[in-house]
């Protein structure tokens, strides 16, 4: 029996002068327990005009998880699908919990020297984190499942949902765009490993057709996250 009983998907904020969402989710199980995917930014760029992310008083991590009625502390696990920036700049409010990242994610930040993890590196690289290093899919709740889809940038990873009432719903991280064949879908300049990154979007194509998913959701799709259901309401 799947343990998530709801998905509330969170508004980070926005890539500044592009209107594109930075999103983040939260799943909370039978237990009372609370998984948390990806952070957003940091707390001290709310209202910086100059930054390039626009983050509003109300829209990091912990204000969202407030009008939720939770604080950090009741975060057990975060899901980090990549530590750039935008998805792990807020990693350092939740020394507590468990921090799920596939290792070679994890490796290729702390080694690679690139200036998408460097730039906000004191916030995922704290000592005080516990950081968990997974290798490929792995089980981390009854009905919720991280699936490594690396090349966007090495280990990066999704995660397989499955609520009781809308089904299997998949949060496909950068690794899918929507609307789009993986053979001949653009590429961005964030995508670091061309073969791979489409190699990731059908597999992850093909993991939603074998599994029946019933909703995929894309991250920084301005057009399909202005159609979705956004917290405090949530999908069951």
């Amino acid at each position: 029996m799947t343990e998530a009983t709801e998905l509330f998907l969170l508004h980070y904020g926005a890539v500044r002068g592009h209107g594109v969402p930075i999103p983040g989710f939260l799943i909370r199980l039978r237990d009372g327990r609370h998984i948390l995917v990806d952070t957003g930014c940091p707390a001290e760029i709310i209202g910086d005009a100059a930054h390039p992310f626009e983050v509003g008083p109300h829209e990091h991590v912990t204000g969202r998880l407030a009008a939720l009625g939770l604080a950090a502390a009741d975060v057990s696990t975060v899901v980090v699908s990549h530590l750039d920036p935008d998805h792990a700049g807020a990693n350092d409010e939740f020394p507590h919990a468990d921090l799920v990242v596939q290792r070679r994610q994890y490796e290729h930040a702390r080694s690679s020297g690139l200036h998408r993890y460097e730039w906000m590196r004191a916030y995922w690289d704290d000592p005080r984190l516990r950081y968990r290093l997974v290798d490929g899919d792995v089980e981390i709740a009854p009905g919720v499942t991280v699936l490594e889809c690396g090349g966007h940038v090495p280990g990066h990873q999704a995660v397989l949902v499955e609520l009781p009432e809308t089904g299997p719903v998949l949060l496909a991280g950068d690794a899918w765009m929507r609307g789009t064949d993986p053979a001949a879908r653009p590429m961005t300049p964030f995508d670091l490993d061309e073969p791979a990154t489409r190699l990731a979007q059908r597999r992850l194509m093909e993991i939603a057709d074998a599994r029946g998913v019933r909703l995929v959701i894309h991250n920084h799709d301005a057009e399909q996250w202005a159609s979705l259901r956004h917290a405090p309401d949530g999908y069951r």
